[in-house]
């Protein structure tokens, strides 16, 4: 009998040690430029993956908790960041980091450590770095490559680019430039943020006539530019890359605007079109590909936490052999890592910003 009742006390503290296990949360790290209007748009994905994802949660079941940390876009800061996210037991994998240099020097750190599944970091840097780094975005090595062959399939073969200094701008500008069968007529580095002179650039611009200005680099240096374009009346295509998505909000100036775009709210998939109207609901805005690919980390990651439980090993693994297991269905389509830790099939599609909205330019 004592044994009996032994054998029956250590069984019913097995199932309330599962028990405890199981309910326990999920916490992930998420690191960004929250100030940054991509970085904001960022958030507002992982805001409401955490939202719905804890809502849907069965009794018992674990709920999600996210860590937020602002590293500014900066290097430094993100490898600190990377650091305190790795010494926190309880981080079982990070949603981020969204700028590609941030990214870069993050993944130094969580080599070995902590699995981690960047959103809008697009550098070809990325590609290989770390068997513990993933993305949801394809490499700008691949999107640069689309937008030359879509500005030349416009019968475009005069460009102009400037790209930011940056590890973003410099991969995606090297990868037009791969791409692009025609003259390039000038090919100039710019710095980030609004407080560029583009008097310069578009004065030359005007003078020597590209068919096509090529922009690498993100909304604030964009608008900066487009102020500039539009008030000296530059006569080209202007196109941007995915960094361009936020110029939706300027109405006047970026109508017209091309932009290779990583997700539209033309899409017509039911997930794509249901999340649309979830996240226009919630925040009374639409979202751009900075909300969606970072609401799709978010809710891959979960997920796979909840199926391997929380062992940052596992749940690296499992990242890794995704597509073994038929991909995660997100709202910016299947998701599933090539072995360099890049999207197994995904790539941008062209749109044109018209009242405010981005609306496919080039269908498939």
């Amino acid at each position: 009998m004592f044994t009996r009742s032994l054998a029956a006390c250590i069984l019913a503290s097995l199932v309330l040690a599962c028990r405890a296990m199981t309910s326990g949360p999920i916490v992930l790290g998420a690191a960004g430029p929250w100030n940054e209007e991509y970085g904001a748009m960022n958030r507002r994905g992982i805001e409401l993956a955490l939202e719905e994802l804890n809502a849907s949660v069965p009794d018992q079941g674990p709920r999600v908790q996210v860590l937020f940390r602002d590293d500014g876009g900066d290097g430094m800061r993100a490898a600190a960041i990377a650091q305190e996210f790795i010494s926190r037991r309880d981080v079982v994998g990070v949603i981020g980091h969204v700028n590609s240099g941030a990214m870069v020097a993050a993944a130094r750190v969580y080599d070995g450590h902590l699995p981690a599944v960047a959103t809008t970091a697009s550098s070809p840097a990325l590609t290989g770095i770390s068997p513990w780094t993933f993305r949801v975005i394809s490499s700008d090595s691949a999107n640069g490559l689309e937008i030359a062959r879509f500005v030349m399939r416009r019968g475009r073969r005069r460009a102009a680019i400037l790209y930011e200094n940056n590890a973003y701008g410099r991969g995606l500008a090297d990868a037009f430039v791969r791409g692009f069968k025609g003259e390039i007529v000038s090919n100039d580095p710019i710095a980030e943020g609004a407080s560029q002179d583009f008097e310069p650039f578009v004065t030359y611009f005007n003078r020597r006539q590209p068919e096509v200005v090529f922009v690498a680099g993100t909304g604030a240096s964009g608008l900066a530019f487009l102020r500039e374009a539009r008030r000296q009346a530059l006569r080209a295509d202007l196109v941007g890359g995915d960094g361009w998505t936020v110029l939706t909000s300027d109405t006047t100036l970026a109508d017209g605007v091309y932009v290779g775009a990583p997700f539209t709210t033309d899409d017509k998939r039911a997930d794509a079109r249901a999340f649309v109207q979830r996240f226009r609901k919630r925040y009374g805005i639409s979202p751009d590909g900075n909300a969606a690919l970072a609401y799709d980390a978010t809710m891959l990651l979960a997920e796979a936490a909840r199926r391997v439980g929380p062992n940052r090993a596992r749940l690296r693994q499992y990242l890794a052999q995704l597509a073994e297991h038929g991909g995660y269905a997100g709202v910016t389509g299947k998701i599933a890592f090539s072995p360099d830790g890049d999207p197994l099939g995904k790539v941008i599609v062209m749109t044109r910003i018209h009242d405010g909205a981005l609306t496919l330019e080039d269908a498939r």
